[in-house]
């Protein structure tokens, strides 16, 4: 510090509050402090640093080990908390993690990080319940059963529904189908979003006094024309549908058309939690219930630093995050008035 505060000609605590940023200095100097630890070869040892400061500056996103889950909305999600990170002056890594909680457990005991973001939460998380044991900085993305506790930013899901089903009610669509993923078979069983998404479509089809039919999906294209022609055979005069399997609903689309049945001309289809991009790349373009992956990764990040520089007994003290972002509903090709019904409103 001293010789490049000596390279620089200024002082060695003005070196300090460059290097920790623990005070602001004005940008000429700052410039002239980061020149001269160039110019000598010096640059900033994470470990050292947080071997001074006992934290890292590292926070991780625990994700589950399974690839396929890793993708559109998640990587949006994953870029953007990345980004905002490194704003703010910390390192994000992606952690994937095990169906148990002892991840969590080694993640904590070789103190490698200082907080932690949840995704692909479930109503019965055993990630969370740890975190909350044992005390570590986190924010969820996404809700379990219980989050009297748990400091959160999530999709809501239940109002997600509602504009979908208005959407279709509008255009006079009285028989309406809901695809969920099948996670019968996955390490994620009770995975929040479909939990949520079926006991909110369960509960307005009822108070709408709708006709109805819930199929499960597989994965892929094959996943969705399966699940057209058990939809087909559960629900013979469904005009709407409500899907929510971004890699699934061109199959969707395929799958309804050999049953002889046009989109939008015979049944209506809507992509839950999915994006325009992806509502793009079908014929026709589905209309979709656009998921506000960028605001959530970025105001899961800014809710996890502040807890984190608030201080430990400040960030317990700290009144919970606990953020529902909407998403946006956009028309486009797949969706039309009923079989011999004007749209309405």
């Amino acid at each position: 510090m001293r010789e490049v505060a000596a390279r620089a000609g200024v002082s060695i605590a003005t070196v300090s509050f460059v290097v920790n940023g623990s005070r602001s200095v004005s940008p000429t100097t700052h410039q002239r402090v980061t020149d001269a630890m160039t110019e000598l070869g010096y640059t900033n040892n994470v470990v050292a640093r947080a071997l001074a400061s006992k934290r890292t500056r590292i926070v991780a996103l625990l994700f589950p080990a399974l690839e396929e889950r890793l993708g559109g909305i998640a990587l949006r999600m994953f870029m953007s908390a990345a980004t905002r990170a490194s704003e703010l002056g910390y390192h994000l890594v992606l952690w994937p993690s095990g169906e148990t909680d002892q991840d969590v457990r080694d993640l904590v005991s070789g103190r490698l990080v200082d907080g932690v973001l949840v995704m692909e939460v479930q109503l019965h998380d055993s990630r969370v319940d740890a975190l909350l044991e044992l005390g570590l900085p986190f924010v969820s993305m996404g809700r379990t059963s219980q989050n009297d506790r748990v400091p959160f930013v999530d999709m809501d899901f239940e109002e997600a529904v509602e504009q979908a089903l208005d959407h279709l009610e509008s255009l006079g669509h009285q028989s309406i189908g809901l695809v969920l993923e099948d996670f019968s078979a996955s390490p994620i069983v009770g995975y929040g979003p479909a939990a949520r998404t079926e006991e909110a479509f369960r509960r307005s089809v009822a108070r709408r006094g709708l006709r109805t039919a819930l199929v499960t999906c597989g994965p892929s294209a094959a996943g969705g024309r399966r699940a057209a022609h058990d939809l087909v055979a559960a629900l013979p005069d469904v005009t709407g549908v409500l899907i929510m399997k971004d890699d699934a609903t061109g199959g969707l689309l395929s799958g309804l058309a050999a049953t002889g049945r046009r989109v939008p001309g015979d049944v209506s289809v809507v992509s839950l939690a999915s994006s325009t991009a992806n509502g793009a790349a079908t014929e026709p373009t589905l209309t979709t219930l656009d998921a506000p992956g960028v605001e959530m990764g970025r105001l899961a990040v800014e809710s996890l630093v502040a807890r984190l520089d608030a201080g430990a007994g400040a960030a317990a003290e700290a009144e919970l995050t606990q953020v529902l972002l909407p998403c946006v509903l956009h028309v486009a090709g797949s969706s039309g008035p009923a079989r011999g019904v004007g749209a309405r409103g």
